[in-house]
């Protein structure tokens, strides 16, 4: 049984080629619930999901400019789907005009519930030519939604929303700036705060090396890798892609690594510059106990320099400095 239960479903049409005019044809009724509109459902949100490169934020405060947040609340309160969409449509309408390189589609609004969710998906879908076999066995022009090129969606989570969420709502960024206009239309600040996009890549990384079993020396290898990658970009100010992590820290196998960086659960944004303070813990083993506190480098396990007694409990540093050694004497004696 399908996860994604289809409580609304409506499409309209965006008549618009680039430097071109734009122009709506709205729909006059929502989508009826068949095989095939649960399977389209399904494709996109599987789409969706394996996407990367999402952005992720909350609702603008100006609704004056900004107002699906608006919208999306009249709804919540009982406002008809059809009519909402349509509104949402005419706001749309309004970004498009301001964006000469977009085209047109078929935008696909759907509101999906079930297995605690409850959830807005926005696409926008473009035709393309294929061919078919017709009845008498002839070959015949076929034209179909083009689902495998899904280039422009964004999805509101209304659960968090609704919760207090920080962050509820994605978008796929895409390449260049042509998405920019979506983003708008869905009302979206994504604010990216380095320091917190930093610390959750280095949460994925280490999740990366727990799934994939590594040993200790590949972990710290993976680790070492990474730390080096992303300083260079912090030091450079050039900002984080997930697909060059992927390709520069786990090159053998980057999609393995993308799928845990993208996942939905992690909320993991690219764009930002990462700080290089919440890289440190990718070479660095930090902790603390009531009466002391502890940092060393990783490679110290591996090199001997520290060492671990899982049997005893016991931590042995080895090779302490000199001025170190008088100062523990003076403190023992």
């Amino acid at each position: 049984m399908t996860t994604n239960a289809i409580s609304h479903l409506i499409s309209h049409q965006i008549n618009k080629e680039a430097h071109g005019p734009v122009s709506l044809r709205l729909s006059n009724k929502e989508i009826t619930h068949t095989p095939a509109a649960q399977r389209l459902i399904d494709q996109l949100c599987k789409l969706y999901t394996q996407k990367l490169g999402k952005g992720f934020g909350s609702f603008e405060e100006d609704q004056e400019a900004f107002p699906m947040q608006g919208l999306i609340r009249q709804l919540m309160e009982g406002a008809d789907f059809l009519s909402s969409s349509q509104q949402m449509m005419q706001h749309l309408l309004l970004r498009l005009e301001q964006e000469p390189l977009a085209s047109g589609g078929h935008v696909l609004i759907a509101r999906i519930k079930g297995n605690g969710t409850d959830f807005i998906l926005f696409t926008i879908l473009s035709e393309i030519m294929g061919t078919m076999l017709d009845e008498e066995l002839n070959v015949a022009d076929s034209i179909y939604l083009d689902t495998a090129n899904l280039k422009v969606a964004g999805k509101i989570d209304l659960h968090a929303w609704q919760n207090g969420a920080e962050r509820y709502i994605s978008f796929l960024r895409g390449r260049g700036d042509v998405a920019a206009y979506f983003k708008s239309f869905l009302g979206c600040n994504d604010i990216v705060v380095a320091l917190k996009e930093t610390q959750k890549l280095v949460h994925g990384l280490s999740q990366f090396a727990e799934e994939q079993h590594l040993p200790p020396a590949e972990r710290d290898q993976l680790f070492e890798r990474a730390h080096e990658y992303l300083d260079e970009l912090g030091n450079a100010s050039c900002p984080v892609t997930l697909e060059q992590v992927a390709e520069q820290i786990w090159p053998d196998a980057p999609m393995q690594l993308q799928n845990v960086l993208d996942h939905q659960d992690l909320a993991l944004t690219d764009g930002f510059v990462p700080d290089r303070r919440a890289i440190k813990p990718l070479r660095t083993f930090k902790t603390k106990a009531p009466h002391w506190k502890l940092e060393f480098d990783r490679s110290s396990l591996r090199s001997g320099a520290v060492h671990y007694n899982p049997e005893n409990d016991t931590l042995v540093l080895s090779n302490i400095p000199e001025e170190m050694r008088k100062e523990l004497l003076a403190e023992t004696s």
